[in-house]
């Protein structure tokens, strides 16, 4: 258990602190493109140590799970899969990366896919992830895991909204008013028009394809069935 909380406080210190007020400082010193790759292999070697660390916790139970509880992820994992399907498009401002596709282009930052649904599309996907394994599970363990993603997930939005504020102004102003961070908010207050189109059959048809391989794997993946009664 040491092993994960130290693991989950390297996460939680790279996304919120290293990724946050220290960023700026650092693009500075070592420039964009450096920090950026440097980002990822640690986020990519500190989410491979919460995964590792996870596995090898001892299990602590908080509550029991209940055939009611267990149902939780299997009902909202479609939701977030679909929402991690449609964030991976290049037309999307608010994932890593393709930002730099629009710096310095007069036109508007586009407002289309699933940016008509939530600007944050991806962290959303984790963060019903996050949330919906959290009350699944009642463990020690999976409260430390599904907590630290769930709360870098949730302050990751605001992060993004902050950086893309610096790095497009006013452009990036006019996106926010036409789109939100709640999922649906923009569509409800008459901001923006959400189509089906915006969704579309191919990510419906990915997302169901990913929740089946997920149900069908769970347990070989991850040492316990997707649903258990």
């Amino acid at each position: 258990m040491t092993a994960l909380v130290l693991a989950a406080l390297a996460w939680l210190l790279l996304h919120v602190v290293v990724a946050g007020p220290l960023r700026p400082g650092l693009i500075v010193r070592m420039g964009l493109p450096t920090y950026r790759g440097l980002f990822s292999a640690l986020s990519a070697a500190a989410l491979a140590a919460l995964i590792w660390t996870y596995g090898s916790a001892p299990y602590i139970e908080l509550w029991p799970t209940t055939s009611a509880l267990a149902a939780v992820p299997v009902v909202v994992m479609p939701v977030a899969l679909l929402l991690l399907v449609g964030s991976l498009r290049a037309s999307n401002p608010t994932s890593a990366g393709p930002d730099m596709l629009m710096r310095g282009r007069n036109e508007e930052l586009p407002v289309r896919g699933f940016t008509r649904i939530t600007r944050h599309p991806m962290l959303w996907a984790f963060t019903l992830w996050a949330g919906s394994h959290m009350i699944a599970n009642g463990d020690v363990a999976t409260m430390i895991l599904t907590g630290v993603i769930l709360v870098t997930s949730v302050n990751g939005m605001f992060s993004i909204d902050r950086k893309r504020a610096a790095e497009f102004g006013d452009k990036w102003q006019r996106f926010i008013d036409k789109t939100s961070i709640f999922p649906f908010a923009a569509a409800a207050a008459q901001r923006v028009t959400l189509r089906f189109s915006d969704i579309g059959w191919i990510n419906i048809i990915g997302a169901a394809a990913l929740y089946a391989i997920f149900l069908w794997a769970h347990a070989t993946l991850f040492g316990v069935p997707a649903y258990y009664p």
